[in-house]
């Protein structure tokens, strides 16, 4: 190949490719570098050779719709790019994760799947947001859970057998809810207990210092 024929070389002539397969069976040819900011994509490449034509396709986690797989492609686009400054990082998350919470859920749960950490720490951060201060029934309800349990019911851990961090993050914010509950039902405790009023006479309370009459003479009542 001639030096003209080289300097018309488009750049994106030059990049490799890699072959996806999402668990609908589509499948689909991306940027091997852009690709490869997923660690497990990653590993499927460099540990077992898979992803160098259609037929060796790298099958994605369950999780990793086509729609989810597009959305964390273009997070990784702008990321891999090296000379970005924090302020446009910063710039571009903020854009990235407007979007409805059921969206937002499925982007952490894939994102997960693939191991790219510093997109699941973004899309935990912005569910943290949305459940701050919610009480547990408004939280079930955004999460589509079941609302059939008793208030202490709510606010037992979750079972995360597929280690799904919207359950991570859930089960860390029940255990603060726990505690409030705790604390207020033990402040409900005193309250009652400081309710009791001693009606005994100063008479009926100077035989009882005395010992006499030791055995409850004018019982302390309820206010």
């Amino acid at each position: 190949m001639s030096e003209v024929d080289m300097a018309v070389i488009k750049p994106e002539m030059m990049k490799s490719y890699i072959w996806l397969q999402t668990a609908d069976g589509s499948i689909q040819q991306v940027e091997q570098e852009v690709a490869m900011f997923c660690p497990m994509i990653c590993h499927e490449i460099m540990q077992k050779g898979l992803g160098s034509s259609k037929n060796y396709a790298i099958s994605l986690p369950q999780r990793v719709s086509p729609a989810m797989l597009s959305l964390i492609l273009d997070y990784c686009r702008f990321h891999q790019v090296p000379g970005r400054s924090n302020k446009e990082r910063k710039c571009f998350d903020e854009k990235f994760i407007r979007m409805d919470t059921k969206r937002l859920c499925e982007l952490t749960s894939a994102a997960d799947s693939l191991q790219l950490k510093p997109l699941v720490d973004l899309t935990s951060r912005a569910l943290a947001r949305i459940i701050e201060g919610k009480t547990p029934e408004e939280i079930r309800e955004i999460f589509h859970l079941p609302d059939d349990l008793t208030e202490e019911e709510k606010l037992e851990p979750l079972k995360n057998t597929t280690d799904d961090p919207r359950i991570r993050l859930l089960n860390r914010l029940y255990a603060k809810k726990r505690k409030e509950l705790k604390e207020r039902q033990k402040k409900k405790s005193v309250e009652v207990e400081d309710g009791c009023v001693d009606e005994r006479s100063v008479d009926d309370l100077l035989s009882f210092i005395n010992g006499e009459n030791a055995g409850g003479v004018g019982k302390a009542t309820l206010k």
